[in-house]
C-alpha cells in the first residue's frame, strides 16, 4: 500500500484512523455539507493563492473539475517530465518514491537549481500541523532528488479589507517555516515508517481517544462511539474539555465513567461541577446568584439572536476574509410580565449586502429601553460593532445595543445551574433538550448555525437549490425562531428556581449557598 499525504495527517491524528481509512473505511463517517465548505473554501482561496505565480503552469489530476483517475496515476511522470523541463513554477505535481508518495501545491525552481515549497491553506496563519503537512512533501521530494531550500505557509491576511477587485497579495500572507519543518525532519521520518507498519497490520491501533492528537479528540470520538456503541452514557470521554492527556490517566487509573472520577486537583472548576453533578445525580443551582442575575433584567425583554455570514474571500466592499456578517435575526418580545409574546425577524434573501436593510428593520423592531436578551454576548456585540462599521450613520443605535445586552449563558457557563446531562457544555444546544425537552433542534432541516451560514451562501451568493429557495428561507426562519423561542423558554425555567412548587418539577436538586467554588459548604434539596 502506498501511504499519501493525507494517509500520514490521519496517522498524525489517530494511528486507527489512518488503519480504518485503509481496511474499514464504510465505517468512516462521509464529508458531511459542513466539512465540504471547509473544502470549498480552499479550493476557493487556492486560486488566489496560485495568482502570486504567474509562470506557475498547473499539472493536476482532476477533469472538469473531477477526479480523474488515469491523470492521478500518470501524474508523477508528468511531474518529472515538467522538473526535467526546469519549469519556473509547478502546481499541482505528485511525486512517488519508496511506498510515499504526495501532491505538492506550489513549487518554485530557484536560479541555483534548488526548489522553494509551498503550501495553500485557507486558515488565517500557519499552524502546527501545516508544518508536519509540508515536512512529509519535503522527505518525498528531497528522497526523489529534489533539494528543498525553503518552505512556506501561503495563508488568509484576515487584515484585508474588500475595496473593488481583490489584489491576489493583499488576501494572502506568506510565512515561511523552513526551521520548524527542518527540526521536525527526523521524526517525521519515524513517524512514516510506523505508519507504514499500521498500514500493513492485520490488527486495528488502540482506538482509545487518548492518542488523539492536532486537536482532533472531538472528531475522532464520533469515530469512536462508532466503534464502541455500548459506551456508557456517562463514560469518561464527555468530560468537559478533557485533552488526550487526561483522559490518558483516568484510563491508567481504571477509571470508566464521569461518576468514578475523583474530586482531586486534576480537575477544572466546570469538570468538577460535573463530577459531582454526575455522581449525586442532582442539578446544582446556586439560587441566589440566578436571583441576583435576572433582577439585573428590565422590560421589556427583547431575547435576540443574529446568524451571520462568513467567507474566506470577502463577497462585498468593507468586508474582511471570515468577518461575520448578519444577514437574519430573530426576536421574541415580551413587554411586561402579562403581555403575549411577540415575534419579529429579518431574513436577507438577495445576492447583496444585508446590512442596509437589516439595521433599518433592526431599528423598527427593537425599542429604545428594555434589556436585550443573548446567548453568548461576546458574538452578539461583535456583530453590532460589525454592523456600526458598515453603517456609521447608525453606530449611536448599535452601541446602545451592546449597552443593554444581557447574556443568558451566564447562569450556565458559571455553575449556577448544573446538570449531568449538560455534560459540561453551556451551549444552548446542550441545555435546551434537557430543560425543555418538548422543543428540539433535531426536529428542523437546519440544526446548527454553521448549516444554516453554509445552507444561506450556498443558496444566496452561490445561486445553487434555486429551485428549493422558498423552501430553504423558510427553514432558515425556522432556525432561527427557535434559538430566540428556546432563551425564553430557558428564562422561564430560570424565573422559577426561586418557587418551591417549580422546583419540585425540577426534580432532584442541591440548592448552593453563595460561594466562590464548589469546594463552599452546601446543603441538600432532594425533591421528588
Amino acid at each position: 500500500m502506498i501511504l499519501s499525504k493525507s494517509n500520514f495527517l490521519l496517522y498524525l491524528r489517530h494511528p486507527a484512523w489512518l488503519w480504518l481509512e485503509k481496511h474499514n473505511k464504510s465505517i468512516l463517517p462521509e464529508v458531511d455539507d459542513n466539512t465540504q465548505a471547509i473544502f470549498d473554501a480552499g479550493n476557493l482561496f487556492e486560486t488566489y493563492a496560485e495568482q502570486l505565480f504567474p509562470e506557475g503552469v498547473t499539472l493536476g489530476y482532476k477533469t472538469n473539475g473531477k477526479f480523474d483517475g488515469k491523470k492521478y496515476w500518470a501524474l508523477p511522470e508528468t511531474t518529472q517530465r515538467a522538473l526535467e523541463e526546469k519549469v519556473p513554477v509547478l502546481f499541482q505535481g505528485r511525486l512517488e518514491i519508496q511506498g510515499i508518495t504526495c501532491i505538492f501545491d506550489v513549487l518554485e525552481r530557484n536560479e541555483n537549481g534548488t526548489y522553494n515549497l509551498y503550501e495553500i491553506k485557507s486558515s488565517t496563519k500557519a499552524k502546527p500541523e501545516h508544518e508536519h503537512d509540508l515536512a512529509f512533501q519535503t522527505i518525498v521530494l528531497e528522497s526523489s532528488g529534489l533539494s528543498i531550500e525553503s518552505m512556506f505557509v501561503i495563508h488568509v491576511n484576515n487584515e484585508y479589507v474588500r475595496n473593488g477587485t481583490i489584489p491576489p497579495e493583499e488576501i494572502t500572507d506568506i510565512t515561511e517555516v523552513t526551521s520548524a519543518v527542518r527540526t521536525i525532519l527526523p521524526q517525521t521520518m519515524i513517524d512514516i515508517e510506523d505508519a507504514k507498519a499500521v498500514m500493513a497490520s492485520h490488527t486495528m491501533p488502540d482506538p482509545s481517544p487518548r492518542h488523539a492528537r492536532l486537536g482532533s479528540f472531538a472528531a475522532w470520538m464520533e469515530i469512536y462511539t462508532i466503534l464502541q456503541p455500548h459506551l456508557d452514557p456517562y463514560n469518561i470521554y464527555k468530560l468537559c474539555s478533557p485533552g488526550a492527556r487526561r483522559i490518558g490517566e483516568l484510563e491508567d487509573g481504571g477509571i470508566q465513567t464521569i461518576a468514578d472520577i475523583p474530586d482531586d486537583e486534576n480537575l477544572t472548576v466546570k469538570q468538577r461541577y460535573q463530577v459531582q453533578a454526575t455522581q449525586m445525580g442532582t442539578r446544582i443551582i446556586k439560587r441566589d446568584e440566578i436571583e441576583t442575575f435576572l433582577q439585573t433584567f428590565q422590560y421589556p425583554l427583547y431575547f435576540f439572536d443574529y446568524e451571520t455570514l462568513a467567507s474566506v474571500v470577502p463577497p462585498f466592499d468593507g468586508m474582511r476574509p471570515y468577518q461575520q456578517v448578519p444577514f437574519q435575526y430573530s426576536l421574541h418580545i415580551l413587554r411586561d410580565p402579562l403581555a403575549p409574546l411577540e415575534h419579529r425577524e429579518f431574513l436577507h434573501t438577495e445576492n447583496s449586502s444585508p446590512v442596509q436593510h437589516l439595521v433599518k428593520q433592526l431599528k423598527s423592531d427593537i425599542g429604545s429601553i428594555g434589556s436585550v436578551v443573548v446567548w453568548y454576548q461576546n458574538f452578539e456585540k461583535s456583530c453590532n460593532v460589525t454592523l456600526a462599521n458598515f453603517v456609521p450613520e447608525h453606530r449611536e443605535f448599535l452601541y446602545a445595543l451592546n449597552d443593554r445586552i444581557v447574556d443568558l449563558m451566564i447562569p450556565f457557563s458559571e455553575g449556577w445551574f448544573v446538570d449531568k446531562d449538560f455534560f459540561g457544555s453551556a451551549s444552548i444546544k446542550a441545555v435546551l433538550p434537557v430543560l425543555v425537552p418538548e422543543l428540539s433542534y433535531k426536529d428542523l432541516v437546519i440544526q446548527g448555525g454553521a448549516t444554516a451560514q453554509n445552507t444561506w451562501m450556498s443558496t444566496i451568493f452561490g445561486g445553487k437549490n434555486q429551485n428549493k429557495k422558498d423552501i430553504i428561507m423558510e427553514d432558515m426562519r425556522k432556525y432561527c425562531t427557535l434559538d430566540t423561542l428556546a432563551m425564553v423558554k430557558i428564562w422561564e425555567v430560570l424565573s422559577n428556581v426561586s418557587s418551591e412548587e417549580a422546583l419540585l418539577q425540577l426534580g432532584n436538586v442541591e440548592l448552593v449557598s453563595k460561594a466562590p467554588d464548589i469546594q463552599s459548604d452546601v446543603f441538600q434539596k432532594s425533591l421528588f
